[in-house]
């Protein structure tokens, strides 16, 4: 692992006799939308499956998967112009993918961020639509942060400590 990618990861959580498990995916998974969609299929949960992709500095992605229904919520439509996943997730949302122009006149203000998908992908576990909102908009917290707070209110915070801490030491 380069010092460029060591803040990129993906973590697969599902539950198991009823506790919330969480581990690592293959770091290619931080930019294979359709691979990413294949890896939390084939985790069998009887609540479905959840990806949390963190892509540096940069962005996240939150997925949930239940049988054949995917949601998926992006954190920042901006990182559709410089990373694959987020085009990826736009493009697999059906939002056109903004050019830089188009970004700043709906922005019109750089500390600002524009996520896209399902807002309420975690509504139903006690995180609602206006409180994830507000964590991907906060432009202090890094990706890896969100995920670890959206963690924490989800109730699944120990297990997903333990991977990342299992990766990254």
């Amino acid at each position: 692992m380069t010092d460029e990618d060591a803040l990129d990861f993906a973590i697969v959580v599902y539950r198991e006799d009823d506790r919330w498990e969480a581990e690592m995916l293959p770091v290619a998974l931080t930019s294979d939308l359709h691979g990413l969609i294949q890896a939390l299929c084939q985790q069998p949960s009887i609540s479905g499956t959840i990806g949390l992709v963190a892509v540096g500095d940069e962005f996240f992605v939150a997925l949930r998967v239940f049988g054949e229904r995917v949601e998926v919520f992006l954190s920042d439509i901006a990182a559709s112009l410089d990373f694959p996943l987020a085009q990826q997730v736009l493009d697999y949302l059906d939002v056109p993918v903004p050019d830089e122009d188009e970004l700043e006149a709906i922005l019109q203000d750089e500390e600002a961020v524009l996520p896209a998908g399902d807002l309420s992908i975690f509504a139903d576990l006690g995180l609602d639509e206006m409180e994830l909102g507000i964590l991907s908009g906060d432009i202090d917290l890094l990706p890896e942060d969100v995920l670890s707070s959206i963690a924490a209110r989800l109730g699944f915070s120990e297990p997903f400590e333990r991977a990342i801490d299992s990766m990254f030491g």
